[in-house]
């Protein structure tokens, strides 16, 4: 992967399914977190559960809440193909674009530091908000470090591609400042 530069920011002219995803998970882990703190650690338990719902999403392309939007009438951005025309979601799985690196690394990430929370410092759930804050973030206004930091690295993105078919011009919201 080439190295690049600039700011990556996802579409945010319309609530589509992975946007939407995002800002629920990111509310899941903040409220998660938050009971798992100040009421019982073992609520930490649901963010072990995102975190596996994550993992899942990027290995197989099925969400459950990504499934229940569909069904609501969302659109998704990053539909598998094969699902169109169809009231069922599946993320593309056909490569390791940047934002299915992201569902994979959010998903590892906010597991060992529910169990770390568990078993060595309370201080771990630190973590868990802190990406529970920042999915809510991208939600909202479309930027995130990680899919920067993934972006910077060279990854490619699907949601706001940089080389997009003639066809496929000014359908999508997207910035890349470079």
């Amino acid at each position: 992967m080439p190295l690049r530069s600039g700011i990556y920011i996802v579409p945010t002219s319309n609530w589509y399914i992975e946007r939407t995803v995002w800002l629920v998970a990111g509310i899941m882990l903040l409220a998660s977190t938050a009971l798992a703190l100040w009421v019982d650690p073992r609520w930490v338990l649901l963010v072990i559960a995102t975190g596996i719902a994550s993992i899942t999403v990027a290995l197989t392309g099925y969400c459950l809440v990504g499934n229940v939007l569909s069904r609501l009438g969302f659109t998704g951005v990053l539909s598998d193909p094969a699902t169109k025309g169809t009231k069922v979601y599946r993320m593309q799985t056909d490569a390791w674009y940047l934002e299915r690196r992201i569902y994979m690394a959010v998903g590892i990430n906010i597991s060992i530091a529910s169990v770390l929370s568990l078993v060595h410092s309370v201080w771990w759930l630190s973590f868990t908000a802190f990406v529970g804050g920042a999915m809510v973030w991208f939600a909202a206004t479309g930027f995130c470090i990680m899919a920067n930091g993934l972006y910077w690295l060279g990854a490619e993105p699907r949601l706001a591609p940089l080389h997009r078919p003639a066809s496929d011009e000014g359908r999508r919201e997207s910035v890349v400042v470079t």
